[in-house]
């Protein structure tokens, strides 16, 4: 499924350039991301094909896109929510960033750009 370019550009200007999850700036390449995730099949067919609207459809950069893959929120919600845990158990480099004071670390509830604009 295609997204057009005048919605594209539509969803572009939701969040004026800004991912809907990190709200870094969009750069060439940026995805388009659907919130309620249609869900691909290997055939490529969609199992919520009802969902590829615009009023689902967010901007987002690469990386949020990718590791998000077909997720809800609250699920991409706790993989970032893990990322700290798994860096202090795999990462001797970032275990040496933090000794350093490189890393503060917040015990803080993930609120996605797009959830920050609403209010």
């Amino acid at each position: 499924m295609k997204v057009s370019k005048k919605n594209r550009k539509i969803i572009f200007e939701k969040y004026k350039g800004r991912c809907a999850y990190c709200g870094d700036s969009l750069q060439k390449g940026w995805h388009v991301d659907e919130i309620e995730p249609i869900v691909r099949n290997q055939d490529g067919t969609c199992k919520y094909p009802e969902r590829f609207h615009i009023d689902n459809q967010v901007p987002t950069c690469p990386s949020c896109n990718i590791n998000k893959h077909s997720m809800s929120l609250e699920s991409f919600r706790n993989l970032i929510k893990g990322f700290m845990k798994r860096l202090n158990n795999q990462s001797t480099q970032y275990k040496i960033a933090k000794r350093y004071g490189l890393v503060n670390e917040n015990d803080i509830q993930v609120k996605f750009y797009f959830e920050l604009e609403k209010m």
